[in-house]
């Protein structure tokens, strides 16, 4: 089934994506609509198809940005034999219809049209709680996944001393520059690194589980009615990799796109925590999950002030929120070492709302 299709990228036009959709589907594609871009380079098209299955998503990669990831880091990983190893698992994932990784394009199921972002945003509050407890379900069951001699890149990645060190720089690079207003002195961005790898040495004795890395709203699609049977749906899987229990948790319970209450945060902590492989104990997993927040909405953080910079204003809205957990985090560990203690005071700095961009 080979296609003399010029080899799609995040530039090519929607015609190049329909000709070679359906040199593989052997069916005629109506439209190519392009689907609003997220915070990454990746870019997405729904497929309007003359036949079955009727519709589906073509997910192409950008050209590889070695500024986006850590110093030495191997790029991203394709989407096969990830999403393959998760489907034979019974976990809720697209089918493929078509994969092409040397020309940087997947052809996949369409699972609709709204995430668990929108559909929280719209629900009621029970309703919406509900969804995501459901989500937080599937947790246990990628941290059960194991090695099957497939391939899949995600058991030899991990969240290690690197990965930790780029969020600490990302961190003092864009975030604490705007909280306070300034350069950051080179002592202060110590801070920052010093603490990180704190926290990476303390991860580093924690049982490393297959991790989706980002388990948040966004990327899981919802289908069916607000009143009736749902079907979760994960996307974005190429970044998986092993880490502490806690990761995916951190994720979806410190989604910045979703305003939940501590207290339900803390019912889904107790209720999802022995149902893990390795059931943490309560006082190591309460810890490694404010720690991770750290980490996590840290990055966030950053890159949202760096989206709103070039002016796009639409993670505006979750600026205050992630800089409340970061604080509320920094808060309660920050008894626990001096470089936690140092953390916590430029932390303590962020402001409520981003600075004005013109």
């Amino acid at each position: 089934m080979a296609s003399a299709e010029p080899m799609p990228s995040a530039a090519c036009e929607p015609e190049q994506i329909g000709g070679w959709a359906s040199a593989r589907l052997g069916v005629g594609v109506l439209a190519v609509e392009p689907i609003p871009a997220g915070i990454g380079q990746r870019r997405f098209y729904r497929l309007r198809l003359a036949g079955a299955p009727g519709s589906a998503i073509a997910r192409v990669d950008a050209p590889e940005d070695p500024t986006g990831r850590p110093a030495g880091a191997a790029p991203e990983p394709p989407l096969e034999p990830v999403r393959a190893l998760l489907e034979r698992s019974g976990l809720p994932v697209p089918r493929s219809y078509a994969s092409d990784p040397a020309r940087g394009i997947e052809l996949l199921e369409d699972a609709g049209r709204e995430s668990l972002r929108e559909r929280f945003a719209a629900a009621p509050l029970a309703a919406g709680e509900a969804l995501v407890a459901r989500a937080l379900d599937l947790v246990p069951r990628l941290q059960r996944l194991t090695d099957d001699g497939s391939g899949v890149a995600a058991f030899e990645r991990r969240l290690d001393a690197a990965l930790f060190r780029y969020k600490a720089e990302l961190f003092a690079a864009t975030s604490l520059p705007s909280a306070l207003r300034r350069s950051l002195s080179a002592a202060e961005a110590g801070v920052v690194n010093e603490a990180f790898a704190w926290i990476a040495r303390l991860c580093a004795g924690a049982p490393e589980r297959f991790a989706h890395r980002d388990f948040q709203s966004q990327n899981l699609l919802v289908r069916g009615a607000a009143d009736g049977a749902t079907a979760l749906t994960l996307i974005d899987l190429q970044g998986a990799f092993l880490a502490p229990p806690e990761y995916d948790l951190v994720c979806l319970l410190r989604d910045s796109y979703l305003e939940l209450s501590a207290s339900f945060v803390s019912r889904q902590l107790e209720r999802i925590r022995p149902a893990l492989p390795d059931a943490p104990r309560g006082d190591e997993f309460a810890l490694r999950f404010d720690l991770l927040t750290l980490t996590r909405k840290g990055k966030d953080h950053a890159r949202f002030l760096t989206a709103i910079a070039r002016g796009d204003s639409r993670y505006r809205p979750f600026v205050a929120r992630t800089a409340m957990m970061l604080r509320e985090a920094a808060a309660r560990t920050r008894g626990i070492s001096a470089p936690l203690a140092r953390l916590a005071e430029l932390v303590s700095a962020l402001p409520e709302e981003p600075p004005c961009v013109p």
